[in-house]
């Protein structure tokens, strides 16, 4: 199957997705600057799982740029990895309508623990299916950056029943890890067009 229609698929989803956590953003009562204080929670709620779901886009879109037909797996993979994602509106509007209390940042930091670990699948998925090149398996490589945001993951919801604050500075510090994306892909993959 031809990349294009799982492409735009995700390219939709994920639109979707965007479109659903701005909706959960309600009016203010009131015209004056108090009234945008209860929605600050929210706001940067919003804006952390924006950047992650851009991180996600991006990357998605590189990723499957180096290979020109998908299978059933690679299908499957994707699917694994939108359900996660899908998934990131409810977690991040309970945390922030919540005040970033303990169990709903833990609960986000599950959400996005697992959509690391899926898009490590599709990656992985990608890379032995017949039409991948040796060069995207070395342009990701060892996938330090990936593995590391795993382990990221991990603590940020452990340390989440601590200090839910911890939690979230690791989910923001792991958001700039990859606000730039992830040119190995990119590079390689010029390489092997020029």
């Amino acid at each position: 199957m031809d990349k294009t229609r799982l492409m735009t698929f995700t390219d939709g989803v994920i639109a979707i997705i965007i479109t659903i956590m701005v909706l959960e953003m309600h009016v203010p009562t009131g015209t004056d600057w108090n009234a945008l204080r209860p929605l600050m929670p929210i706001f940067l709620a919003y804006v952390l799982s924006f950047v992650y779901l851009a991180i996600y886009w991006n990357n998605h879109h590189h990723l499957l740029h180096a290979t020109d037909h998908v299978d059933g797996k690679i299908l499957w993979a994707n699917m694994h990895l939108l359900f996660w994602l899908t998934l990131v509106p409810l977690t991040t509007a309970w945390m922030a309508e919540n005040g970033f209390a303990k169990l709903p940042t833990a609960v986000y930091g599950v959400d996005l623990l697992l959509a690391a670990i899926a898009y490590y699948i599709l990656e992985r998925t990608i890379i032995a299916h017949e039409d991948a090149n040796d060069a995207l398996a070395e342009a990701i490589g060892k996938d330090v950056k990936g593995k590391a945001s795993i382990v990221l993951y991990v603590a940020a919801l452990i340390l989440a029943f601590l200090n839910q604050w911890i939690a979230i500075a690791i989910f923001a510090f792991v958001a700039l890890m990859w606000l730039v994306p992830d040119r190995r892909i990119e590079r390689k993959l010029g390489h092997r067009h020029t």
